[in-house]
C-alpha cells in the first residue's frame, strides 16, 4: 500500500502551527528574562555583583533549563523564518535584535554565580529598534553562533570590533636589558658608591613616579646609593603617605639591585651630618651631573635633591641610562600589594560589563584652578577657582585668560565635550566607562550630559564597597594608584587632558604593546565644539566623520618620541619636547624581526 504524502496545505499548516508555538514560547521567555529577571537599565554598584572565583557556581537547574530552552527557541524560530520568511519569524528577529543583548543566559549566570567568565569578545548589535542601556556581559557563543550567522550582522560586528581593536604594534616590543658593557662603563658594582642620595619627590602620584625614576638614573650617573625617596606631603592634596604605603618597597630595592644600591634609611652615623641640599637643574644631561654634581662627593657624604621633577633630559642620554629609566618606571615602581589587589579586583568588576573605556576625566578642582580654565562654569565657581589659584604660593601664574587657554587647547575637555567626542568616535550608549578621577568639580550637575549619553558610568567608588575603599580614602596618591591600574588594563584609554597621569598611562600602554589610547586633539575639538554652540554644526554623521578623521592617527600606534617645537629656545625648547615616559620609543622599544 502506497504511503499517503502530505499535501502542501497540510505542510504549511504544520509549519505555521509549529512557528506559532515556538514563537509564543520565545516571546514569553524574552518578556520574563528582560522584564522580570533583568528589569534594571542602569549600572548596579559592581561590588554587589558576585566576586571573581575560579570555580563556577551555577544557578538552580530549573532556571538554567528555562533559559537554555529560551535560547534554543530563538535559534529554531530564526531557522523557521529563514525557511518560510513568516511574519511571525520576522517580528521575532526584530524583537530579538532590539534586546541588544546577544546572550541573556550569560547575564543570568553572572548575576547568580561566583564566577567570572572569560569567553571572548562581547558582541553588540547595530540596528534593530533601539539600543539597550543594560551592561554588556560576556556571552556564551556556542548558543548564539548559528543565530548570528543566519541573521548576518558582519558589518555591525566588524565596526564594533574596530572600536576596541588596538593599533598594530608593528612588532615593537620593550627591550630594556642593559648591554654587556653597562657595568664597566659606569662603576664596577652597585655596592661601591661614593655617597648617599636623598630625594624629596614632589607633586602628585605620577609626577613623583617620573621624578623617582629619574633619580634612580641620576644615582647611577653620580655613583650614589639611593635612599628610599620621601613623598610629597605638602602638595595641594596634603597626602601623608610614605613610599611603602604607595609602592612595593622590597620589590623596588630588589628590581634595581643590579643597577643602583637602594637602602631604606640613611645610616645612623650620617643622620646628623650636614647635607648638601641641591636644586638639580631642570632637563640636565650627562655632562651636568658628571662635571658639576659628582665633584661634590669630595666634600659631602650626603647629597639631597630638593626636587625630583624634570631634572633629567628627555633625550641625548646614554642608551643604558634610558633603559634604566624604563626599568625603574615601568617595572620597579610597582604599587603596594594592597593597592594592586584592589586595583585588579576593580578591573575584574569592570569586565562584568564587557569591553570598557577608562576615561581620565581631569575635571577636578585643582586642575581647573591651576589652569585657569573656567569655560562652562558659573561666575561663583570661576571666582572660587581664582581664589584657590591666588592662595597656592607655588603656582606662579595667577592672571589667566580662560578663553585664550581654551582656544590653544590648554584646557581639559568638559564632561559635555567628552560625551560628544566619544559618541562621535562611534561608541554606542551602552558602552561601559570607568571614570579615572577624583571628585569631579560641580559633581552631578556637570556630569549630567555625559551620563545622558553613556548611562553606564562607573568609578572606584561605585565598583568597590565603602569598606573596601576605607584604607585608601584619605590618601590621594593611593586613590590615584587604583585609577592608574584600571586605566592601564582598560580596553581603551581616553584622557581629557594631557597631564602627568595621562602621559604616564599612555607611555605604559605603549610599553606593554601599544594598547589603544585615544589622545584627543583638544585644539581642533574646541573649534568644532564652538561651531556646535553657534549652531553652524550639529551632532551627527558629519561631525562623527570629521572627528574620526582627525583622530585616525592618535590611537597609540608606534612612533618616535617628538622632539622640541620648531623655533623654541632655552627652557621652552625642553618644555616643548614629548616627555620621555609618555613615549619610550626608540630607547626602550625595539622592532623585532617577524
Amino acid at each position: 500500500m502506497q504511503r499517503r504524502r502530505s499535501t502542501p496545505t497540510a505542510l504549511s499548516t504544520f509549519w505555521w502551527t509549529l512557528m506559532c508555538a515556538i514563537g509564543a514560547i520565545a516571546v514569553a521567555a524574552l518578556v520574563v528574562v528582560h522584564v522580570v529577571l533583568l528589569p534594571s537599565a542602569t549600572a548596579p554598584d559592581a561590588f554587589k555583583l558576585p566576586q571573581a572565583s575560579p570555580s563556577l557556581s551555577l544557578p538552580p537547574f530549573p532556571f538554567l533549563l528555562f533559559l537554555v530552552l529560551y535560547d534554543l527557541s530563538s535559534v529554531l524560530i530564526l531557522e523557521a523564518w529563514m525557511k518560510k520568511k513568516s511574519i511571525l519569524g520576522l517580528g521575532f528577529v526584530a524583537f530579538y535584535k532590539c534586546s541588544h543583548t546577544p546572550c541573556d543566559i550569560a547575564r543570568f549566570v553572572l548575576l547568580f554565580s561566583n564566577a567570572r567568565l572569560d569567553t571572548g569578545e562581547t558582541r553588540t548589535s547595530s540596528g534593530g529598534c533601539g539600543r539597550s542601556h543594560r551592561p554588556n556581559f560576556p556571552s556564551f557563543p556556542f548558543l548564539h553562533k548559528r543565530a548570528f550567522l543566519m541573521v548576518g550582522n558582519s558589518k555591525g560586528d566588524f565596526e564594533f570590533a574596530k572600536l576596541w581593536k588596538s593599533p598594530s604594534n608593528r612588532n615593537f616590543m620593550h627591550c630594556v636589558t642593559p648591554n654587556s658593557s653597562y657595568l664597566r662603563i659606569y662603576f664596577s658594582a652597585p655596592s661601591s658608591s661614593r655617597g648617599f642620595l636623598l630625594v624629596h619627590a614632589n607633586g602628585g602620584l605620577n609626577q613623583m613616579r617620573a621624578g623617582i625614576s629619574d633619580m634612580v638614573a641620576v644615582a647611577r650617573l653620580i655613583d650614589a646609593t639611593l635612599v628610599i625617596p620621601r613623598l610629597d606631603k605638602r602638595s595641594f592634596w596634603h597626602d601623608s603617605s610614605n613610599f611603602s604605603d604607595v609602592f612595593d618597597e622590597d620589590h623596588f630595592i630588589h628590581a634595581l639591585a643590579n643597577d643602583v644600591k637602594v637602602v631604606k634609611k640613611l645610616p645612623k652615623k650620617l643622620r646628623m651630618t650636614t647635607n648638601a641640599v641641591v636644586h638639580f637643574r631642570s632637563w640636565s644631561g650627562l655632562d651636568y651631573y658628571q662635571s658639576e654634581i659628582s665633584p661634590m662627593w669630595n666634600n659631602h657624604q650626603v647629597i639631597k635633591a630638593a626636587k625630583s621633577d624634570s631634572r633629567l633630559a628627555n633625550n641625548n642620554l646614554p642608551a643604558d641610562i634610558q633603559k634604566l629609566r624604563c626599568r625603574a618606571f615601568f617595572q620597579a615602581l610597582r604599587f603596594a600589594p594592597k593597592i594592586e589587589a584592589l586595583g585588579k579586583l576593580l578591573v575584574e568588576r569592570m569586565r562584568f560589563y564587557g569591553p570598557f573605556i577608562a576615561l581620565h576625566l581631569r575635571y577636578e578642582k585643582d586642575m581647573l584652578a591651576f589652569s585657569g580654565c573656567t569655560y562652562g562654569l558659573s561666575p561663583v565657581e570661576s571666582d572660587e577657582l581664582a581664589r584657590i589659584r591666588e592662595n597656592v604660593s607655588y603656582w606662579k601664574i595667577k592672571d589667566i585668560v580662560s578663553q585664550d587657554q581654551r582656544a590653544k587647547g590648554y584646557c581639559p575637555l568638559t564632561p559635555k565635550e567628552v560625551a560628544i567626542f566619544i559618541s562621535s568616535l562611534g561608541y554606542p550608549p551602552n558602552t561601559p566607562i570607568y571614570i579615572a578621577a577624583g571628585s569631579i568639580y560641580g559633581g552631578n550637575s556637570h556630569l549630567a550630559h555625559l551620563k545622558s549619553h553613556f548611562p553606564i558610568l562607573l568609578s572606584k567608588e561605585k565598583l568597590a564597597s565603602a569598606e573596601e575603599l576605607k584604607p585608601f580614602r584619605q590618601y590621594a596618591s593611593q586613590m590615584a594608584a587604583l585609577d592608574y591600574i584600571v586605566s592601564l588594563e582598560s580596553d581603551v584609554f581616553i584622557p581629557s587632558y594631557s597631564g602627568n597621569m595621562a602621559r604616564a598611562v599612555e607611555g605604559h600602554r605603549r610599553f606593554l604593546g601599544h594598547r589603544k589610547t585615544i589622545n584627543p586633539d583638544r585644539k581642533a575639538l574646541v573649534h568644532l565644539f564652538d561651531k556646535i554652540n553657534r549652531g553652524s554644526l550639529r551632532e551627527g554623521r558629519k561631525l562623527s566623520n570629521i572627528i574620526s578623521e582627525i583622530h585616525k592617527r592618535r590611537q597609540g600606534s608606534p612612533r618616535k618620541r617628538k622632539g622640541p617645537a620648531t623655533g623654541s629656545k632655552g627652557v621652552e625648547r625642553f618644555r616643548s619636547e614629548e616627555a620621555f615616559y609618555e613615549n619610550p620609543l626608540p630607547d626602550c622599544l625595539c622592532q623585532q624581526q617577524p
